[in-house]
């Protein structure tokens, strides 16, 4: 079945993916191209949408889209730097603001009986992220909204199906923005809402089928969300014909090995556990610098694939849960450094003498989307709801080397902390939650006994994608109790600290 296609053409604004999810919250499929690649076939998409960008259209290296066979063709709504770029370039005026027009703002005129602001009126919050503004409209420009200090914040094109806006609709602070995306591209546009999970696995599975055949494929599991439903996927396709591969590295969280394992095989999946702890904790041996430690673990489990992978007769076809955001061809549309196909932590690099062909189910979609399509299949919401975790696990929450002794202390801590977590109804709040254990020794007194232990940090951030996050306020009461656990329990720690670092500028992982 064809869908209705709507292109975000990205001028490298920090916001393009997110005006990509909201669209797709529509049920809309929408896909993202550079400004300076727009794909050959733009014929076959219903709607354009322009996004916003750092830079400025008043600058001599103003980012020019070609815009043949969209404006005046194609329903095209400009935003942020498309409507300057729509108003600049077509008899209007842009100029540096007075003040730089950053944040939270109202919109104080709407224009009655607008089809494209059906349902939003005076009053409601719009975002706004610029520091140029539009002083005069371009020919045949029509002013649609206005806040206080932005007198062209909304603006249609007469004689053409163009609109354009200053403010960000993909934000959550625009509280009407998925209203007004979807006057634009329902109502305005006549894009058909029916990218749905269901549609999506139905129209998946049956290429899968046809694409794969009788052929086998080979999926190194991760217990994470991506990798779980790209490997069901699969298994509705082709069943017996998936074997996945599930490599205990030895740096999992505490009884995450067996207790995934069994969920796999709850599952139906032709799965096979392989216990290579040893061999990791061998390979990291007296390691310390972080970038080190991580191409270490990446050598092992190609290693370790590789043995389990050729113990299969005549597999064709490796899986991968590749996701959209790894996928995009250009986040920064400058040219800097994008987001190109990433190396899975899983299976990226594995040796050219493998010479697989690769299968990603998953690319199209978004993490959000990821779990939607789990859900439509039936999958268990625990394993849908899990927390990302990194891929060289916990070395990378261990700062220094690795010992197996540094591993069984952070195994322990960190179950006290995710099971509070569950136990206090918080884990669901929690974008990502994790304890580090430091390289740091305090001094500490338990009984009449002095101490000189290890001092734990603990994490939560709340974010959508990884990109930015929030530490998480969690309740006193629940970080005294978590402490008090922790120092009681688990033999080698006597200090417990909580990380209140944003990203950024810190990062979520420590390492």
């Amino acid at each position: 079945m064809q869908h209705d296609k709507v292109l975000i053409v990205d001028f490298g604004s920090q916001y393009t993916q997110l005006i990509a999810r909201r669209v797709r919250e529509l049920n809309i499929y929408s896909e993202i191209h550079p400004f300076n690649k727009i794909p050959t076939n733009v014929h076959e998409y219903k709607a354009v949408i322009l996004s916003g960008s750092p830079m400025s259209v008043r600058s001599k290296d103003a980012f020019h889209p070609n815009l043949e066979g969209i404006r005046g063709v194609k329903p095209l709504l400009g935003v942020c730097y498309g409507a300057q770029y729509l108003a600049h370039f077509s008899g209007g005026q842009v100029a540096e603001s007075n003040t730089r027009e950053y944040g939270r703002a109202n919109l104080s005129f709407v224009e009655e009986n607008e089809p494209f602001l059906a349902g939003i009126s005076a009053g409601s919050q719009v975002w706004m992220s610029h520091s140029d503004t539009i002083k005069q409209l371009p020919t045949n420009g029509k002013l649609l909204a206005s806040t206080h200090d932005v007198a062209n914040a909304a603006y249609k094109i007469e004689g053409e199906t163009t609109y354009a806006i200053q403010f960000h609709p993909e934000v959550y602070h625009s509280t009407d923005g998925k209203q007004l995306l979807e006057n634009f591209l329902v109502h305005i546009a006549n894009v058909d809402p029916d990218w749905t999970p269901n549609a999506f696995v139905e129209e998946t599975v049956e290429e899968l089928k046809e694409k794969l055949g009788n052929d086998k494929v080979v999926l190194g599991l991760s217990g994470g969300v991506d990798s779980s439903v790209a490997a069901m996927l699969l298994h509705k396709a082709i069943g017996k014909n998936l074997y996945c591969i599930f490599v205990n590295n030895g740096l999992l969280r505490k009884n995450e090995f067996s207790s995934v394992l069994q969920q796999y095989e709850g599952m139906g999946l032709n799965v096979k556990g392989v216990d290579a702890s040893a061999r990791f904790l061998d390979a990291l041996a007296g390691e310390s610098e972080p970038e080190k430690k991580r191409k270490a673990i990446g050598r092992v489990f190609i290693e370790v694939f590789d043995d389990e992978a050729h113990q299969i007769q005549d597999v064709t076809w490796l899986a991968q849960g590749t996701i959209y955001p790894d996928v995009i061809e250009s986040v920064s549309a400058t040219g800097g450094p994008s987001a190109t196909i990433k190396s899975h932590h899983n299976v990226g690099g594995l040796p050219d003498y493998m010479k697989l062909k690769i299968v990603e189910p998953l690319k199209a979609l978004f993490k959000d989307e990821v779990r939607r399509v789990g859900a439509s299949m039936g999958m268990d919401t625990q394993l849908l709801g899990r927390h990302p975790f990194p891929g060289p696990g916990l070395a990378i929450r261990i700062l220094g080397d690795i010992t197996a002794e540094k591993v069984r202390i952070l195994q322990e801590v960190d179950a006290v902390f995710i099971n509070g977590l569950r136990e206090w109804d918080l884990y669901d709040k929690v974008w990502q939650a994790g304890a580090i254990l430091l390289p740091v020794n305090s001094v500490g007194v338990m009984g009449d006994e002095r101490t000189y232990e290890k001092v734990v940090a603990l994490r939560a951030v709340e974010s959508t994608d990884g990109m930015t996050a929030d530490w998480v306020d969690l309740p006193y009461k629940f970080l005294q109790k978590v402490s008090n656990d922790i120092i009681n329990k688990v033999k080698g720690v006597n200090r417990v600290v909580y990380d209140i670092s944003s990203k950024p500028p810190a990062t979520i992982e420590w390492e």
